[in-house]
């Protein structure tokens, strides 16, 4: 799957879609980048490091609460740190207005940190 030409198969409650294998984004984001292409318009780098900040908060949060274990929990911070830094920042494709609240935008950020953290834990991108 390393080949810039394949995909993997990402489900949600729409169904199966296709995604660049290299992508940390996934099945949430593609729909909102073809649902909602109002501007073209990128998001803020700073509202994307806010919400990387508040991700990695969350998960040393839930590790120190004892309701995700360490490794899990490492590996998004980490991933989050590096969000926050800048690295996966063309990951970040969804539109700056959107429909809704944001909704696009934290699945977006979910998603790259999900397949980020997999990443680090030895796991293929989209192995949810």
């Amino acid at each position: 799957m390393n080949d810039a030409s394949s995909t993997r198969t990402e489900r949600d409650s729409l169904g199966p879609r296709e995604i660049p294998a290299q992508a940390y984004w996934g099945v949430q984001t593609l729909r909102a980048v073809e649902n909602f292409p109002v501007s073209g318009l990128p998001l803020s780098p700073h509202l994307v490091r806010a919400y990387a900040l508040i991700k990695e908060a969350c998960a040393a949060a839930n590790r120190q609460l004892g309701e995700l274990d360490d490794r899990r929990a490492r590996a998004i911070e980490q991933a989050a740190r590096e969000l926050a830094q800048g690295q996966w920042r063309s990951e970040i494709r969804v539109d700056v207005f959107q429909a809704g609240a944001g909704t696009s935008t934290n699945m977006n950020v979910n998603e790259v940190l999900a397949n980020r953290a997999l990443e680090i834990l030895g796991h293929p991108r989209g192995d949810y």
